[in-house]
């Protein structure tokens, strides 16, 4: 166990150094606003994404499951794998998986209802064609994940004092 531990700790301190030289290289003052954590949120989330989108076409097309049960099948895989590499190679987390992963899981449950579902089918009810509607989606969850995965699921908690309080 402690050997696993220490090797995606290695994992995640090359991934922190390879998004840090990425963000180093932006040009003018991006290199100052930038966080190495939303490279790293880009990189994860792209791959994840991809992931999505093969196992939706295996067990869809290839495998003649229902379309919506393929989505619900490939959308949980996906986030579930963003989970882990963004809390052992992003966000580097130390926190108890299972407080955690059920926060990390009510940000999802939100995140589908309000952006996928809510603005993906709302903007495609008030006109918009379907992918655009998917894509203005896209990009407005990718916001919301990020912030949440930065500021509540792997946020940093200042470790507590020994000495007691006076």
């Amino acid at each position: 166990m402690l050997m696993a531990q220490s090797r995606s700790e290695a994992w995640g301190a090359t991934f922190n150094r390879a998004t840090s030289a990425v963000v180093g290289r932006l040009p003018g003052r991006l290199a100052e606003i930038v966080p190495a954590s939303l490279v790293g949120f880009i990189l994860i989330n792209g791959l994840t994404f991809c992931v999505d989108l093969g196992l939706l076409t295996v067990l869809h097309s290839l495998l003649g499951m229902a379309l919506w049960l393929s989505i619900t099948i490939a959308y949980s895989c996906a986030f579930a794998l963003a989970y882990v590499l963004n809390r052992l190679f992003n966000f580097r987390s130390h926190a108890a998986v299972g407080k955690q992963f059920a926060v990390y899981a009510a940000v999802v449950v939100v995140n589908y209802l309000v952006w996928i579902l809510g603005v993906g089918t709302g903007a495609a009810a008030l006109g918009l064609e379907y992918h655009l509607a998917r894509v203005l989606a896209g990009v407005c969850e990718a916001v919301y994940m990020y912030c949440a995965l930065r500021w509540i699921v792997f946020r940093r908690v200042p470790a507590r004092s020994l000495t007691p309080a006076r």
